[in-house]
């Protein structure tokens, strides 16, 4: 399966010393339509293991690249699993975030469509299939499918095999659809490892040195 996303713009860092925004999680809206699992259950331990102060510090370190509309609503372009995390352990949990877009429309649509146009929305759904019309992405990050493909990907990012690319939108989603479109044992998110030999074995080989991220190391 090719994964069909349009050119995109890469995220704006944030700058060393600028302005920090702090939001409460409920209200900042995905641009993506699904997560992987494994990842959120993993950062779900980690929030568990620090204090009120550690994760508070930790997430400042870890800013939200956020959209804001004319009348305030908000999107994030990023932070799906650690923020899908951390409102299960604290629903009224609060982000920092910096602002990459402002835009002087209220209206979603308008939104959405200049998200749509930067490639700063991920419209496939858990099983691969899409694109989906924007109308189709949850409104809280609670509505958020498992696709466990990206959740595979995110497991061969902790083992080193794939390196980050954190500036590049959906970055983990594309690695996820070129492994959709290999031939792998059956798995899950729950359940990674019978996949995990062929998928490290794919994502070395030269075959995948388009992808952002690729290390190399290996053929097939």
């Amino acid at each position: 399966m090719a994964l069909r996303l349009p050119p995109y713009q890469p995220l704006p860092a944030p700058r060393p010393g600028g302005e920090l925004l702090e939001v409460p999680i409920a209200q900042l809206r995905p641009t993506q339509l699904c997560v992987g699992l494994a990842e959120v259950r993993s950062r779900l331990r980690d929030f568990g293991a620090e204090n009120a102060r550690e994760r508070r510090s930790y997430l400042g370190s870890k800013p939200v690249p956020l959209v804001r509309s004319a009348d305030g609503s908000v999107w994030m372009v990023d932070r799906h699993h650690r923020l899908r995390a951390l409102i299960e352990i604290e629903p009224g949990a609060t982000a920092f975030g910096y602002v990459v877009l402002e835009l002087d429309s209220p209206d979603p649509q308008q939104v959405l469509a200049a998200l749509h146009q930067r490639g700063w929305l991920y419209l496939y759904d858990g099983r691969g299939l899409g694109p989906l019309p924007p109308s189709a992405l949850p409104e809280q990050l609670t509505g958020l499918q498992d696709d466990p493909y990206r959740s595979l990907v995110w497991k061969l990012k902790q083992e080193g095999v794939l390196a980050a690319a954190p500036l590049i939108p959906f970055h983990e989603f594309r690695w996820g659809a070129w492994l959709r479109s290999r031939p792998l044992p059956p798995f899950s998110s729950e359940q990674l490892e019978p996949a995990l030999p062929r998928a490290r074995a794919l994502a070395r080989s030269r075959a995948a040195a388009h992808l952002a991220g690729w290390k190399g190391s290996g053929s097939c």
